[in-house]
C-alpha cells in the first residue's frame, strides 16, 4: 500500500476493524532503515500492545481500519495459485513446440509443482481456519438472539424499563448485525478459496475491502480445468 507522511498523523486516533469494533488506538510503527513502514503498534481497548503489519491496515482520513490477515491471505492465494497454474500451462505448450529442452522442461515444471502443491497446502490450512471463524460468527449469533429474548421476557414482565429496554435492544442488534456482515464476508471467501482448490479460478472482484482477484488468463493459454461434482440424492452439502 502507498506510504507517506501523512499515515504519522493516525498517532493516537482510534483503530477498528471491518465491521466497526473498536479494537485500540495507533501509538507507534515499526520504520525499516528505507523509511517503509512495516508494521502498526496499536494499544487494544483490554491495555495490551499489539502490532499488525501495514498490509492490514487501511488509513483513510481520521479513520484507521483493520483488514483481517484471513483476507489478505485468501486474495494472495486467488491471485497466486491460478497465475503459476497459468505459467506451468505456459511452459507445456513451449515444450511441445520444441522451444525449450526436456531438461529444462523438466526442471521448471517440478518447479513449478512443486510451488503449486505447497500454495494448496497453505490454503487448505486457510480453509480450515476460515471454516473455525465461521463457527465461532454462528456462536456469536446464536448467544445474541438468546441475549435478546431474555431481554424481552424481562421487558415483558416489567423488570427492565422503557429507556433501558430500547438502549439494550439497540446495542444487541447492532452486534448481531456485525456479525452476521462478519460471517457472510467469511462465507464468500471460504467459497472462492474452495472453487481455487478446485482448479476453477475467480473472475470476480473481491467484495469492498479486499483485493481484487487477477485478471483472466491471455486467451493463447487454456484456462485451469473445472471440476463439476453431482450431488448424490440424500448427501448433504456444506
Amino acid at each position: 500500500m502507498p506510504q507517506d507522511s501523512n499515515i504519522f498523523l493516525s498517532l493516537g486516533k482510534p483503530v477498528k476493524d471491518e465491521y466497526g469494533r473498536r479494537i485500540g488506538e495507533v501509538v507507534s510503527f515499526a520504520v525499516k532503515p528505507n523509511g517503509g513502514i512495516e508494521h502498526v503498534y496499536i494499544r487494544c481497548s483490554d491495555g495490551n500492545f499489539v502490532k499488525y503489519p501495514i498490509g492490514n491496515m487501511k488509513f483513510d482520513g481520521s479513520e484507521v481500519v483493520y483488514i483481517s490477515s484471513i483476507k489478505t491471505e485468501t486474495a494472495m492465494f486467488c491471485d497466486q495459485i491460478p497465475l503459476i497454474w497459468r505459467k506451468d500451462q505456459a511452459l507445456k505448450e513451449l515444450y511441445e513446440k520444441k522451444k525449450i529442452s526436456p531438461e529444462i522442461y523438466e526442471d521448471l515444471h517440478n518447479s513449478f509443482e512443486g510451488a503449486l502443491n505447497q500454495l494448496k497446502t497453505e490454503a487448505q490450512v486457510l480453509l480450515e481456519r476460515i471454516e473455525k471463524e465461521i463457527e465461532r460468527c454462528n456462536s456469536e449469533i446464536k448467544e445474541l438472539n438468546y441475549a435478546l429474548v431474555h431481554l424481552e421476557v424481562e421487558h415483558e414482565i416489567g423488570e427492565i424499563d422503557d429507556p433501558s429496554y430500547h438502549m439494550a435492544f439497540s446495542a444487541i442488534q447492532e452486534c448481531l448485525k456485525r456479525a452476521n456482515a462478519e460471517k457472510a464476508d467469511l462465507e464468500g471467501l471460504r467459497s472462492k478459496l474452495s472453487n481455487i482448490l478446485l482448479g476453477e479460478t475467480v473472475q470476480e472482484p473481491f467484495a469492498k475491502g479486499t483485493v481484487e482477484a487477477p485478471a483472466p488468463a491471455p486467451s493463447s493459454l487454456p484456462e485451469p480445468p473445472v471440476i463439476v461434482y453431482v450431488k448424490e440424492a440424500g448427501e448433504s452439502s456444506i
